[in-house]
């Protein structure tokens, strides 16, 4: 079980299932493995990242699927089990029982505690939306995944690399297909594969 305090009140919900934990998992290591560390040139990383991190933040308490600091604004962990220290990004890996608790109360908290971007994956509908804080509101930055159109521009910020550059055929050829089915998102290889929820 996990449970969250969110505005004084309790939630409790069971350990996702296997897609959202395979979505999480994947995305999480391949995030891990790129951004984790001392800064290394040209785009790695300068974060540090954590699996389901117990969050206590202005009184309540929370546990994102995945959490990444920038490494200057957590140059250490402390001993607690918990971090007092709000993420500079977020992930959440919706499922039918978590995404309205996801997108109608951690959000908006997220947001007042300051976390400036945030990740919601959907290994259902196969998509990432990518939200970014302004003015102490959430603002889309971009859905990419299946059934949104392909785009040269696809970003997941602040993790850029992790993003397709490419377009046309190339893009569609190298990340956007699968044998019988052709995704029109255009994320990279790695993330793509997470997305399908493949064991």
């Amino acid at each position: 079980m996990v449970g969250e305090l969110i505005n004084g009140a309790l939630y409790v919900f069971p350990r996702p299932a296997r897609r959202p934990a395979t979505a999480s998992t994947a995305l999480g290591a391949d995030i891990n493995s790129r951004f984790h560390g001392p800064p290394k040139p040209p785009d790695r990383g300068g974060w540090r990242i954590l699996f389901e991190p117990e969050l206590h933040l202005s009184g309540d308490a929370y546990v994102p699927d995945v959490a990444g600091w920038r490494r200057e604004r957590l140059p250490a962990l402390p001993e607690t089990a918990y971090l007092e220290v709000a993420p500079d990004w977020i992930c959440e890996v919706l499922s039918p029982s978590t995404a309205r608790h996801d997108r109608k109360l951690k959000l908006p908290a997220y947001a007042h505690e300051g976390v400036v971007w945030a990740w919601l994956v959907d290994p259902i509908s196969r998509h990432v939306e990518v939200y970014r804080l302004a003015d102490n509101h959430w603002v889309l930055e971009g859905t990419w995944g299946e059934d949104h159109p392909a785009s040269a521009e696809a970003r997941l910020t602040p993790f850029d690399s992790l993003a397709a550059a490419r377009s046309g055929s190339e893009a569609i050829s190298k990340y956007c297909e699968e044998p019988r089915r052709r995704w029109r998102g255009c994320i990279d290889a790695e993330t793509t594969h997470l997305l399908r929820g493949a064991p």
